[in-house]
């Protein structure tokens, strides 16, 4: 417990500085994000997801989603419990605590908010996302809803600190082909928005 309260320590005094923001999701854009660099538009919808770190066993654990294959941007993908803004929510803060209550099944007085990353545009979707970071002092108790999340996979920190979990390959998008790095996470490939929001969480630590 001792190392996740210095962890949180570091973490929240990291966020007071600058954030690593677009050269930590540099390093895990694919090939077609870099080409075309699209920005937000007047039709761009806002949302949130929640980096939510947890003790379990002596290790500092993050949970990711996977989200149930279905004709859709998104479908079969791994992710970050989130989506997008309701009228009700009053800021980017709430939508990710909400979704992720809706999606995972945590309590939202167990979750301490320490701040925010870097917003990333997602132009497949056309959302705006807002990384929120919040912590738990201990390990929570996943109820995914079956219709948002196919299962929950948690993830130690000290995993995604291994660069040799970053691999390179040609993916097969929407009958597209499309050359992305991604992180090798529990046989899951993780990459786009995602791994760049990952990137950047490496950044901030390291």
């Amino acid at each position: 417990m001792t190392e996740f309260m210095s962890f949180i320590e570091h973490l929240q005094n990291r966020l007071l500085l600058p954030l690593p923001g677009e050269e930590a999701h540099k390093r895990m854009a694919s090939s077609s994000r870099l080409k075309f660099r699209s920005t937000p538009n007047d039709r761009t919808r806002e949302s949130a997801v929640l980096v939510l770190f947890y003790p379990s066993d002596g290790e500092i654990y993050l949970p990711l989603i996977l989200r149930p294959a279905y004709d859709g941007v998104h479908g079969g993908q791994m992710a970050f419990p989130g989506g997008r803004k309701e009228k009700e929510d009053e800021n980017l803060i709430r939508t990710a605590m909400r979704e992720a209550q809706e999606e995972i099944g945590i309590r939202l007085t167990d979750v301490k908010v320490l701040g925010q990353l870097s917003k990333l545009y997602i132009a497949a979707s056309n959302f705006y996302v807002q990384p929120v970071i919040g912590v738990m002092n201990f390990k929570p108790d996943f109820y995914p809803d079956p219709r948002e999340v196919d299962h929950v996979i948690e993830v130690p920190l000290k995993e995604l600190l291994n660069p040799s979990i970053i691999g390179r390959k040609i993916l097969q998008v929407r009958g597209n082909e499309v050359d992305a790095p991604f992180y090798d996470i529990q046989d899951h490939t993780v990459w786009g928005a995602t791994a760049m929001m990952i990137a950047e969480i490496i950044a901030l630590i390291e």
